[in-house]
């Protein structure tokens, strides 16, 4: 097992750094009282304001046209299929460089593995529809959401109320979808429907399905406003009668659950990577200033109860890195790695809560000022222990692995 990065996707990072510094950073410094503004950030229905979204857009288009936007998508949808050591590694260096404040950088380059771009799920849409959908998604014209989650049914999918019964050459859906990120700003939406209700014995059927945002009776009814946000990308989806094509249908009728883990998995992959970037930002701009600040006459990392803090973030950022990059290694030699990406997930958002408070603890009074940027690293790192699958349901992956004997050590 070698877990160094390779030269050729070392290479492809170093591009990457390069082009955002020339083409996002100036980008952001010009728009920076729109972009670091929360007032001015959203309207007040909590939507990104056109402004936001139009910088948004052009830089996605920007970077398409570089071969960043579409680096991670499968080469058989046209996109450069670096695999899933490259998606860590350039999730990890992104944050790591560019830290929390990065509005434009966070979503629009080498974006989430299923919320953007070439997401693997696009794999299973029938071929005259890749046709048709698949040139403006990959240039950043148009985007993507992936609707999964309900009300009752977010941690326990197969609870799913959403249903679509087929009328001829179509399908009816009706329902409602609810903690989708970037459901109010997509022009498709992934959404996951009943086909089959559960019967004696039988599971219910779940099928997936490419609906066009602006088909009639498809409505974001509303903005989730998160922890410390004055609007967002998460949005509530009602579904009335919306009718979609038999041929925007992804995969085949019942395979709805095959088709939602390709996308999560590997959108889990880039989230814990993106989490040990983040706690390695922290950990440097914290020794930094450790060995700047001076109390009782010398620096404060000198003292050994900082000391302990800067060690303790230390261990558990090796340790996650670790985690992410064995997950990436059997992902590349094709391997399932299912109870390997919920340990991954689960572990580096909890550490990332952990390392970010310690390096608050750190700076004392100045970690908690907006300049410094750690309390807003610690508003993101909250909620990431519950998006895209709690720690719990984590927990349960990794249990029922060990128990089926499939989990070995």
């Amino acid at each position: 097992m070698d877990l160094r990065i390779p030269e050729d996707i070392q290479l492809v990072g170093e591009g990457l750094l390069s082009f955002i510094d020339a083409e996002v950073v100036p980008l952001e410094r010009a728009n920076a009282d729109l972009l670091r503004n929360e007032r001015n950030l959203y309207g007040a229905d909590g939507r990104y304001s056109g402004e936001v979204l139009q910088l948004r857009k052009q830089i996605r288009m920007k970077s398409a046209q570089a071969g960043y936007y579409t680096a991670l998508g499968a080469a058989e949808l046209g996109g450069g299929g670096l695999g899933p050591l490259a998606a860590a590694y350039l999730h990890e260096l992104l944050a790591r460089t560019y830290g929390p404040s990065r509005t434009l950088i966070h979503f629009v380059v080498v974006p989430s593995a299923f919320t953007n771009a070439l997401t693997p799920v696009l794999k299973f849409l029938q071929p005259a529809a890749k046709e048709q959908f698949l040139p403006a998604i990959a240039s950043g014209e148009r985007t993507l959401c992936f609707g999964l989650s309900e009300p009752d049914a977010g941690s326990d999918v197969l609870a799913m109320k959403t249903t679509a019964v087929r009328d001829g050459d179509h399908w009816v859906l009706r329902g409602t979808k609810q903690w989708i990120t970037n459901s109010p700003y997509a022009d498709h939406a992934i959404i996951f429907a009943v086909t089959e209700p559960a019967k004696a014995g039988v599971r219910k059927q779940i099928t997936a399905f490419f609906v066009d945002t602006r088909s009639p009776g498809f409505d974001v009814t509303s903005i989730i406003r998160v922890m410390g946000h004055l609007g967002g990308e998460t949005g509530i989806i009602a579904l009335d009668d919306v009718r979609v094509p038999d041929a925007h249908r992804l995969g085949e009728v019942g395979d709805g659950m095959t088709v939602a883990m390709t996308g999560v998995n590997a959108g889990r992959i880039g989230l814990a990577a993106s989490c040990v970037g983040y706690a390695q930002w922290a950990l440097a701009l914290t020794v930094d200033y450790c060995k700047t600040r001076r109390t009782f006459g010398r620096p404060i990392c000198e003292h050994q109860a900082v000391q302990i803090h800067l060690a303790e973030a230390a261990m558990d950022i090796f340790t996650a890195r670790s985690t992410v990059l064995n997950c990436a290694w059997r992902l590349s030699e094709g391997a399932e790695a299912r109870a390997e990406i919920a340990i991954a997930k689960a572990y580096c958002t909890e550490m990332l809560g952990r390392v970010v408070d310690r390096c608050m603890q750190a700076h004392g009074g100045m970690g908690m000022t907006n300049d410094v940027g750690l309390e807003a690293l610690y508003r993101w790192a909250r909620p990431m222990r519950i998006y895209d699958g709690t720690a719990e349901i984590q927990r349960r992956t990794i249990a029922m692995e060990l128990i089926n004997d499939t989990l070995r050590f």
